[in-house]
């Protein structure tokens, strides 16, 4: 088994380089490592699992990591095609998991360009190399964004998910559409995943719990959206990289080669509550700003994840409480080490 994982240096597709080089699986990684968000932390990760950021070209020229042997990194944008053909060809990946994408649903109705290009383009591409090069697997990221403002819940994978509320989301649901074509025109067997409100250590600083505890421990405000009155499925990283890995090998059979799962924690919380337990595992009373709903934003998310346990018996296993502790213990490491 060979695998690439495109967003490398994002947030999960770190977490899930890192968990297949300890697995001695052969891996390679690729990022555009581009400037969404600051990018010292994207390198900060990379140097994590070996790959210093001096060893990085502009090429596309792949550099092995320092700690895995068996783990190697190119600085790669899925946008261009004459680039990823090339990887494709000479690496003779068996396995492919995509996790790069412009990320952000408020972001999207600022700068709509960036999502066509990375969320669809992009993944255009992505599909024709694998269906040129034979690829046994398409693993892809897709979002709990796709269900909108669905008022049932929780949000089963059988659900409509035609009135998306962000581009973000219309550019998730896009993905999945590509998907299941190409599953039914080339016989490319593809599952889409998606992720419910995903936190942890060495998280997207966009995200509310690193804007949160930021704003916490240098004594300023948050902002708190809909008075507080939100329902998130916050699901730990560790518990999302394992439900990835157990599906790598959970191939479709049934065609159209096409699966679709939720990845959530089943438990939606209040967001209060989650600020609560923040300022508890951080110490801090955080000072709290009210506002109304943002463009874009939804109030709930809630995951049915009774599809995934079916095929490949996941279950959550990282309750918030301890979740948030870890969180807050790498945070304030990794914020010292940069601040202090």
């Amino acid at each position: 088994m060979k695998i690439l994982v495109t967003g490398a240096a994002g947030f999960i597709g770190f977490h899930l380089v890192q968990a297949l080089s300890r697995k001695r699986l052969s891996v390679v990684g690729i990022d555009n490592i581009n400037d969404y968000y600051d990018i010292n932390l994207k390198y900060d990760r990379l140097n994590k699992i070996g790959i210093n950021k001096d060893k990085i070209f502009d090429t596309g020229e792949s550099t092995v990591s320092s700690i895995y042997p068996n783990c190697r990194f190119a600085k790669i944008d899925i946008i261009n095609l004459s680039k990823l053909d090339k990887l494709f060809k000479e690496e003779q990946f068996t396995h492919v998991i995509n996790l790069a994408a412009q990320a952000g649903v408020r972001y999207s109705i600022e700068n709509p360009h960036a999502y066509v290009q990375s969320n669809i383009v992009g993944f255009v591409n992505l599909l024709e190399c694998c269906r040129h090069n034979l690829i046994k697997h398409f693993v892809y990221a897709s979002s709990s964004s796709v269900y909108g403002a669905n008022s049932k819940t929780p949000f089963s994978e059988e659900d409509r998910v035609d009135h998306p509320v962000s581009l973000y989301a219309a550019t998730k649901k896009s993905n999945e559409l590509m998907a299941h074509t190409y599953s039914h025109l080339y016989d490319l067997p593809t599952t889409g995943l998606r992720f419910f409100t995903v936190y942890g250590p060495w998280g997207r600083p966009d995200m509310a719990p690193m804007l949160f505890a930021n704003a916490i421990t240098k004594g300023k405000p948050i902002k708190v959206f809909n008075n507080g009155d939100m329902l998130r499925d916050f699901t730990y990283i560790d518990d999302i990289v394992d439900g990835i890995i157990k599906l790598l090998n959970a191939i479709p059979v049934k065609c159209p080669k096409a699966d679709i799962f939720n990845i959530g924690n089943s438990n939606p919380i209040n967001l209060m509550e989650f600020i609560s337990k923040l300022e508890k595992s951080l110490g801090k009373t955080a000072i709290k700003e009210y506002y109304a709903m943002q463009d874009g934003d939804v109030k709930s998310t809630y995951a049915d994840t009774d599809h995934l346990y079916k095929r490949v018996q996941y279950k959550s296993k990282t309750n918030l409480e301890e979740g948030i502790i870890k969180f807050s213990e790498w945070f304030s490491e990794y914020t010292c080490n940069n601040e202090c």
